[in-house]
C-alpha cells in the first residue's frame, strides 16, 4: 500500500515553509508541491502511472455489491474489485440506468468510502453536479437551477454561493471533483446539448460567472469542503448545432472568432486557479484543419496550454461518446489523447484494453514515461490542493447534517428568486391584484407541472413535449373553471402542438401566464401576452415562479441571451413591477 508514503510526503511538503512549532501551512507553495508529487511518482510502476490517468464509471451502489455489469465490463463482480484490479486514478458517479451509484445521500458517502479503501492511491471520485439541466444528485442534496438562471440572475456572488454549497455538499459525500461548471457560451440558440447548461450568450458575463464558480468550488487549497472544479467544454460547445453525444459536429470559427467568443470563460477560470479543464468532442476547423476532434487535436490542446498558459489537469469528455469514436478504434483513441496533450482520460470504453494501450504505447516508444510523468504529476498535484491524499474517510453518519441543511436550502431560495425574468406583461396580468383561487397549471413537464400546481394550490394538467388534440381540448376545459391558467412551455418553437396549447388556452379569455422554463428563445414565437422565463424546471425554480405569479417577489432576472425570432428581445432585457 502507498498511502502512507502520502501522507508523510505530504505533510512534509505542508510544513516546509511553516515556522517552528506552527501547524502545516494551509497552501503549499509550487516548489513544495512540485516536491510532494515528484516524491510520489518515483514511488509508483508504469502501470500505476497509467492507471493514474485512467476515470472510470462503476456498477453499483455499494462498494461491495455484486453486478453483472462489473462482470461484463470489468471481468470483476464488485466496485471495489473494480478500483482493486484497475488501480484507476478516478472513479465517476451517475444516476442514470446504466450506471446507477446514486441513492441517498449516506449511501454514496459510503460507497466513497468503500471505494477509497479499496484503492492503493486516493481517487478523484467526481460527479457531473452542474445544478439546473444536468444534475446528478437530487434532493435532499440543495438544488440550485442552473447556469443560465445565474445568467439571469447577473451576481458572481450568487454564483460563488451556490459552487460553494453545492461543493461542501459533494464533499461529505466523499465526492472531491465536480465536472463544473460549463463554461461553454452559447451562442448558437439551436444548440441541443448546451443551451441552459451556459450562463449566457455574452462572453462577458459567462466568463464572471465561470470564475466565480471556479472560486467557490474550489475555495482554498486543502479546504476539506471544496472540489476541484472543472471548466468544460473546451475549446467551447457554445455553437453547435449537433450533439458529441450521438455525432461530431463542427465549429466553424476561425482562431480570431474564437478568442473574442469562446476563449474568455477558460481564460477567467484558469485565472481563478481552476483545478482541470475538460475537453469537446468537436471539430474546429478554424483551429485544426485535420479533422480531428478537440479532445486528439495537438493544435486545439496547444492552444490550451500555449496560448492560454495552462498547466493544470485536462480532461476529456466521455471517450464512451460518439463525438470521439468516430474516426479511430477505441484502443487507440487514449493514446492519441495524452500525445494531443491530455492527462486523463475520462470513461473509455474498456478500461483494461485501455490501460494496457497506453502501457503498451510507452514500452514500444510511441509514448515516453516522460511524457506519463507529466500527466501524473499534474493529476497528483490536483489531489494534493484539494487534500485528497490525506483525507479521512467521510462520516456517513454526520453526512445528513450538511446535504441539504436548511442553511443551503435558505440560499438556494434566495439565489433562485433573483433569477426569475418578466419577458412580457402586455396585458398587466402580473402581478395578480389577488391570489388564485382556481389555478390551473398545464403544458410541459410532469413534474414541474405538478409542484407548480400543488405550490399555487390547483390543478395539474400535464400535457407533455406535443400535446394532442384530445389534451388541447382538455386543457381548454379545464381552463373555464379557473381563475389563471399558466402554461409551461419547453422547446416550443420547434414543437407546433405547444403553440397550438398556448393559442386555444389564450382563446379561453381566462389570463393566461406561459412560462419559459428551460431554454428562454420560446418567448419569440408567439403573441401571447405575458410571459415569464425560469431557464430550470425544478422545484426550487418552481417554488421561485410561485412566488413571482403571485406577487410574493418582484421579478428581477435579465435575459442573459439574446433571443431571436418573430419577436425577438435584447441580451439584458427583463421587466420589473
Amino acid at each position: 500500500m502507498l498511502r502512507p508514503l502520502f501522507a508523510a510526503v505530504v505533510v512534509a511538503a505542508s510544513a516546509a515553509s511553516a515556522p517552528a512549532g506552527a501547524a502545516p501551512a494551509a497552501d503549499p507553495g509550487a516548489a513544495d508541491q512540485v516536491r510532494a508529487v515528484t516524491t510520489l511518482v518515483r514511488g509508483m510502476t508504469l502501470e500505476q502511472k497509467v492507471g493514474q490517468l485512467f476515470v472510470t464509471y462503476v456498477h453499483g451502489q455499494s462498494a461491495d455489491e455484486a453486478h453483472p455489469g462489473n462482470l461484463r465490463d470489468f471481468g470483476v463482480a464488485t466496485p471495489a474489485e473494480v478500483v482493486a484490479r484497475h488501480q484507476p486514478g478516478g472513479v465517476v458517479y451517475f444516476n442514470n440506468s446504466s450506471y446507477d451509484n446514486i441513492d441517498t445521500p449516506r449511501q454514496i458517502a459510503a460507497l466513497s468510502n468503500g471505494l477509497q479503501a479499496a484503492g492503493r492511491i486516493p481517487l478523484a471520485i467526481s460527479t457531473d453536479q452542474e445544478m439546473g439541466l444536468v444534475t446528478r444528485i437530487g434532493p435532499p442534496a440543495t438544488q440550485f437551477p442552473g447556469n443560465m438562471a445565474l445568467g439571469a440572475g447577473r451576481s458572481a456572488r450568487d454564483a460563488e454561493r451556490a459552487a460553494r454549497t453545492t461543493a461542501r455538499e459533494l464533499r461529505a459525500m466523499g465526492i472531491n471533483q465536480n465536472f463544473a461548471p460549463d463554461a461553454d457560451v452559447n451562442s448558437n440558440p439551436a444548440n441541443p446539448v448546451i443551451g441552459v447548461r451556459s450562463y449566457s450568450s455574452d462572453p462577458a458575463l459567462a466568463a464572471e460567472l465561470t470564475a466565480a464558480q471556479v472560486r467557490g468550488y474550489q475555495q482554498h487549497p486543502l479546504s476539506p469542503h471544496a472540489v476541484s472544479a472543472t471548466a468544460k467544454h473546451f475549446p467551447g460547445h457554445g455553437d453547435t448545432a449537433e450533439d458529441s453525444h450521438t455525432s461530431l459536429p463542427v465549429v466553424d470559427r476561425t482562431a480570431e472568432q474564437w478568442r473574442a467568443l469562446d476563449a474568455p470563460p477558460f481564460e477567467a477560470a484558469i485565472a481563478a486557479g481552476v483545478d482541470s479543464i475538460m475537453t469537446a468532442h468537436i471539430r474546429v476547423p478554424g483551429i485544426d484543419p485535420s479533422g480531428e476532434p478537440a479532445t486528439l487535436s495537438k493544435p486545439a490542446i496547444d492552444l490550451l496550454r500555449e496560448d492560454l498558459g495552462y498547466d493544470g489537469v485536462v480532461i476529456t469528455d466521455s471517450l464512451a461518446m460518439a463525438g470521439v469514436r468516430q474516426l479511430h478504434p477505441d484502443a487507440e483513441i487514449p493514446v492519441l489523447a495524452l500525445k494531443a496533450g491530455v492527462d486523463q482520460l475520462l470513461m473509455p470504453m474498456n478500461l483494461g484494453e485501455a490501460i494496457g494501450s497506453v502501457v503498451a504505447a510507452v514500452r514500444a516508444g510511441e509514448l515516453t514515461e516522460q511524457r506519463i510523468d507529466r500527466s501524473v504529476l499534474r493529476v497528483l498535484r490536483m489531489k494534493l490542493l484539494r487534500g485528497v491524499l490525506t483525507s479521512p474517510p467521510t462520516s456517513p453518519a454526520r453526512v445528513d447534517s450538511t446535504v441539504g441543511a436548511a442553511a443551503h436550502l435558505a440560499t438556494a431560495r434566495e439565489i433562485t428568486d433573483r433569477t426569475v425574468t418578466a419577458v412580457r406583461n402586455d396585458a398587466g396580468v402580473l402581478p395578480l391584484a389577488a391570489r388564485p383561487t382556481a389555478p390551473l397549471v398545464t403544458g410541459w413537464g410532469e413534474t414541474a407541472t405538478r409542484t407548480l400546481a400543488s405550490t399555487l394550490g390547483g390543478t395539474a394538467l400535464p400535457t407533455g413535449t406535443a400535446p394532442t388534440e384530445a389534451q388541447v381540448a382538455a386543457a381548454v376545459r379545464a381552463a373555464g373553471a379557473a381563475d389563471l391558467v399558466v402554461v409551461l412551455t419547453n422547446a416550443l418553437s420547434r414543437q407546433p402542438a405547444q403553440r397550438a396549447l398556448l393559442t386555444a388556452l389564450l382563446a379561453t379569455g381566462t389570463p393566461v401566464v406561459a412560462v419559459a422554463v428551460q431554454n428562454p428563445y420560446d418567448v419569440a414565437h408567439t403573441d401571447a401576452p405575458t410571459w415569464l422565463a425560469t431557464y430550470a424546471s425544478g422545484p426550487v425554480a418552481m417554488a421561485s415562479l410561485a412566488r413571482v405569479i403571485t406577487g410574493e417577489v418582484r421579478p428581477s432576472g435579465k435575459l442573459p441571451v439574446a433571443v431571436p425570432g418573430p419577436r425577438p428581445y435584447p441580451f439584458g432585457h427583463g421587466l420589473g413591477w
